[in-house]
């Protein structure tokens, strides 16, 4: 072995013992772990608007296994997605994380400038910590009176980012990894009657219509083979 090759291979061996998590076979490409209709569905959007090669696989978040009977707790003892296997074997897991390491990675998928990268952070933490975390009573047993309450608050949340779009998207012409989480929560506003600005409706549409974003939802079977559109959510 070559000292160049040597010296490789022990960065590697450090890299995986720093990592948190990672899977102790080879991985050949990116591997997404994902709920169908979950956040994750944000992840696998953009995997598909990069354009590159990725494996994936569902997991039922209630009893912690994949599709393929997996323990889901082997990949993250989080036990939630979504989970990014990276291809050398570390593990990504927090949408705000992975949606900002796929942006950084490939960076048609955030936004030019110096403030670029943070200004889609921002976006991140708006929807994950504030429009995301309202749904809460909606996915879990509430009563109706705290549901009308999570609308409410919903609401006002989206009219605040209806008000920052900058174009067709929330920073332009071209959506970036802070679009496609919207787009999921847009997607949850539809299923549980959440009424939505005119500009964010359209912007839900818009996105519908994106070639990457029929893909995933295939995959998730969220829409069938056939559909060119998503329908709308029951």
């Amino acid at each position: 072995m070559s000292p160049a090759s040597a010296t490789a291979n022990g960065f590697c061996r450090q890299r995986c013992r720093a990592s948190s998590r990672h899977i102790p076979k080879r991985i050949v490409m990116m591997k997404l772990y994902y709920s169908p209709l979950a956040c994750s569905l944000a992840d696998h959007i953009a995997l598909f608007e990069a354009g590159v090669p990725f494996e994936r696989e569902s997991v039922n978040l209630k009893t912690k296994r994949t599709a393929s009977g997996a323990d889901f707790n082997d990949i993250t003892r989080k036990g939630y997605v979504p989970a990014l296997v990276l291809d050398s074997g570390e593990v990504l897991t927090e949408n705000i994380a992975v949606l900002d390491w796929l942006a950084t990675e490939y960076p048609t998928l955030g936004i030019p400038g110096a403030l670029g990268r943070t200004r889609v952070l921002e976006a991140l933490a708006f929807i994950s910590t504030e429009v995301h975390r309202s749904f809460k009573p909606m996915w879990h047993a509430s009563s109706e009176t705290q549901k009308a309450q999570a609308r409410a608050t919903i609401s006002k949340l989206l009219d605040i980012l209806s008000e920052r779009l900058a174009g067709n998207y929330l920073f332009g012409a071209t959506p970036s990894v802070a679009d496609f989480y919207l787009f999921v929560m847009l997607l949850w506003a539809e299923r549980f009657d959440v009424a939505v600005p005119a500009p964010l409706v359209a912007l839900r549409q818009r996105m519908r219509n994106r070639p990457a974003v029929q893909e995933a939802m295939r995959h998730e079977g969220l829409i069938s083979a056939n559909d060119r559109q998503a329908p709308t959510a029951a």
